[in-house]
C-alpha cells in the first residue's frame, strides 16, 4: 500500500489545501454546504495532480534512477510496474471525470468555469511535464499559476469571489516556494557536482535575487490585501496588524536560506522550523479572531 500511497505522492495533496483558502478568508468555513464543495473540489484537484505525477514519473523512469532522492520512487526502482502505473493513471483519470460529474449537481453557474479550471490545470501541467519544466523562470511560473487555480477552483465551488490582491498574493507566494526549491537544488548540484537540464538558466545569485524580490512583493500584497475594503468591511481593522506575523516568518525563511544556507526546500524548513512555525500559529489564531470572533 505504501508505495501506491509514494506513487500518488498523497503527501503533496497537502498543497491542494489552497482551495479551502476563499471559504476560511471569507469566514464561511463553518458552513456546511460550501465546507462540502469545497472538499469536492479538494478530492478532484488530488486526483488530477496525482495524475499528473504519475505520468511525470513515467516520463522520467530512466532519469530518475540516476537521481540520489528520485530513484526511490516506484516507478524508478521498479516496484511498481509501468502497466500498472497505466491501470492506475485510467482509474484516477476516470474518477476524475466521475468527480466532476457529480459536483455539477453541486454547482450552479459557476460549475463549467471550475471545469474549465481543472482542465487547464491538467494541460498546463502536461505542457510543464514533456517541455516546459525544462524552461527557465517559466517553469517556477506554472507552479504559482498551479496554486492561482487552485484558489480559484475553491471561488468556483463556493460562489466566494476573490480579490485581485488575494490572487496576486497566492502568485508570489508560489513563487517563493518554487524559488527556494531550486536554490536547494542548486546547491546541492554544486556540492554534489551533478545537474540536470531543469536547472539551466539558473545559478544561486539569481535564484537569491529572485527569491528576496519575491518575499518582498509577497508582503507587499498582503499587506495591500488586508488594507483593501472590501477586507476591511469583512473583518476588523486591526487584521493589518497580522502583516507583523507575515514579515517575521518572511524574513527567518529568507535568514534560512540565506545566511545558514538551508538547501531544503521551503515545506521542508517550515515543517522543521520553529520559529516559523510558531508564527504560522500565532498568525493563523489572530486571523481567526478577526474573522469569527470580531
Amino acid at each position: 500500500m505504501n508505495k501506491y500511497l509514494k506513487l500518488l505522492r498523497v503527501e503533496q495533496w497537502v498543497k491542494n489545501l489552497f482551495v479551502f483558502a476563499p471559504l476560511f478568508f471569507s469566514g464561511n468555513i463553518t458552513n456546511s454546504e460550501l465546507f462540502i464543495k469545497s472538499v469536492f473540489a479538494f478530492i478532484t484537484f488530488s486526483l488530477v495532480a496525482s495524475s499528473i505525477y504519475i505520468i511525470n514519473d513515467y516520463s522520467d523512469i530512466e532519469s530518475d534512477r540516476k537521481h540520489p532522492e528520485k530513484k526511490f520512487r516506484p516507478l524508478a526502482n521498479g516496484t511498481i510496474s509501468k502497466s500498472s502505473a497505466r491501470i492506475i493513471l485510467i482509474v484516477l483519470l476516470a474518477l476524475v471525470t466521475v468527480s466532476v460529474v457529480m459536483m455539477r449537481n453541486l454547482f450552479s453557474q459557476d460549475y463549467w468555469q471550475f471545469t474549465v479550471i481543472i482542465a487547464f490545470y491538467f494541460l498546463m501541467n502536461l505542457a510543464y511535464t514533456f517541455k516546459l519544466k525544462h524552461v527557465a523562470i517559466v517553469d517556477v511560473c506554472i507552479i504559482s499559476v498551479g496554486f492561482v487555480l487552485r484558489v480559484l477552483a475553491g471561488g468556483y465551488a463556493t460562489g466566494i469571489l476573490i480579490s485581485q490582491w488575494a490572487i496576486l498574493l497566492t502568485f508570489v507566494l508560489a513563487l517563493v516556494l518554487a524559488l527556494g526549491k531550486r536554490r536547494g537544488e542548486l546547491v546541492n548540484a554544486q556540492i554534489s557536482g551533478r545537474t540536470r537540464k531543469s536547472l539551466d538558466g539558473y545559478n544561486v545569485q539569481f535564484a537569491d535575487i529572485a527569491l528576496s524580490i519575491s518575499c518582498a512583493l509577497a508582503i507587499v500584497c498582503y499587506l495591500m490585501f488586508t488594507l483593501s475594503p472590501e477586507v476591511q468591511q469583512r473583518f476588523h481593522p486591526r487584521v493589518f496588524y497580522t502583516v507583523f506575523f507575515v514579515v517575521f516568518a518572511f524574513l527567518r525563511y529568507l535568514q534560512q536560506t540565506l545566511v545558514y544556507n538551508k538547501t531544503e526546500s521551503p515545506t521542508k524548513i517550515i515543517y522543521k522550523d520553529r520559529y516559523i512555525q510558531v508564527t504560522l500559529v500565532l498568525w493563523l489564531a489572530a486571523f481567526l479572531l478577526q474573522i469569527y470572533f470580531k
